[in-house]
């Protein structure tokens, strides 16, 4: 595979200077809107609180980072001037609400008014699209996330921007019987990361870098170089052959240990990064609207678990240009400027 002279400068620009992935993850809303919401009693939370909130973390967590996912309904227009313009920029495309139907099963839309092209003329530096998968789902539903994931990877090649998808597992209607302890259930969420990994590794879907759950619960990773490695490593190594290109973890809300433990095993299986988002940040919300104690809380509780994390990923991760499907490089002859894309 060859990236575009675009994908591959703007996949510099959200690693950092050894090419790995820091990325902290301030795009979500309903997790931030609910509870602030719920505290004045309203259906919807103060926009200016919302904002005043992702400005928060954006000043907090970029010294950390080597890139900001930001969302354009409350980040982009109301806290773009706090990112330090030596970060990455990439913003969601999706609408944080799904589309309904039949047995729990969520399709994925964009948001209201947005696009990839918007994303690229505004300056962002790749595309965050988040794909609600079960491969057990209906065909119908299947078919929707299928398609709306190629029409994103061809408008991110039209636009020559990188598309960072993120696959993430739910619960549909008919997994109500499994407990939270159950084997299957277990065996469920490893089955369906892995297999969703495969249908989203085709090359028609145009991904270029994938952002992962663990397949394993997090309460269940020792950690690499502890007992019981022996049998989580190897499906942390399945889920890296069948991505086949660069990947980063999600922290998808395992616990700020747990979610160390986990990547020293994503690491070892070649990951290039990490997304964190809610593990980090979401117990600060319990000391709304006390911005002090809020700003306090990030500064002595989580800030120590991040440098750690980067500790780890500075040790472990993988660059990202190194991955072998990148390795062809930019075609270099005086045919340049006439062969380069037409948006």
């Amino acid at each position: 595979m060859q990236l575009s002279a675009g994908k591959s400068w703007s996949l510099r620009r959200t690693a950092d200077k050894n090419g790995l992935f820091k990325m902290a993850s301030l795009d979500q809303i309903p997790p931030i809107v609910g509870p602030m919401a719920a505290f004045h009693g309203a259906s919807e939370a103060p926009f200016d609180d919302v904002v005043t909130f992702k400005r928060l973390l954006i000043e907090q967590f970029q010294g950390y980072s080597s890139a900001m996912l930001l969302d354009p309904q409350f980040a982009v227009p109301g806290c773009i001037d706090a990112l330090d313009a030596s970060k990455g920029l990439f913003i969601s495309l999706e609408d944080p609400s799904y589309d309904l139907v039949a047995n729990n099963e969520r399709r994925s839309k964009s948001a209201e008014s947005w696009s990839v092209g918007k994303i690229k003329r505004m300056g962002g530096n790749a595309v965050k699209m988040l794909a609600w998968y079960r491969p057990d789902a209906s065909a119908e539903t299947n078919q929707h996330q299928q398609n709306y994931v190629m029409q994103v990877g061809d408008a991110c090649a039209k636009y020559d921007i990188p598309f960072f998808l993120e696959l993430l597992a739910y619960p549909l209607d008919s997994d109500s019987t499994l407990k939270a302890d159950d084997v299957n259930r277990k065996e469920r969420l490893r089955d369906t990361v892995l297999q969703s990994v495969e249908e989203f590794a085709k090359s028609k879907y145009q991904v270029d870098v994938f952002m992962l759950e663990s397949p394993i619960e997090g309460s269940d990773a020792p950690g690499v170089g502890h007992q019981g490695e022996e049998h989580i490593q190897p499906v942390f190594e399945e889920m890296a052959r069948l991505a086949n290109r660069p990947w980063a973890m999600l922290s998808t809300g395992a616990t700020m240990a747990e979610f160390n433990k986990i990547m020293t095993h994503a690491y070892a299986a070649g990951s290039c990064g990490y997304l964190a988002g809610r593990t980090y940040w979401l117990d600060t919300l319990a000391h709304y609207p006390d911005w002090s104690a809020m700003q306090a809380d990030i500064h002595q509780n989580v800030s120590y678990y991040i440098q750690e994390l980067n500790d780890i990923t500075d040790k472990m991760a993988t660059p990202w240009s190194s991955h072998s499907c990148y390795s062809a490089p930019l075609e270099a002859d005086r045919a340049f400027c006439s062969r380069y894309a037409d948006m």
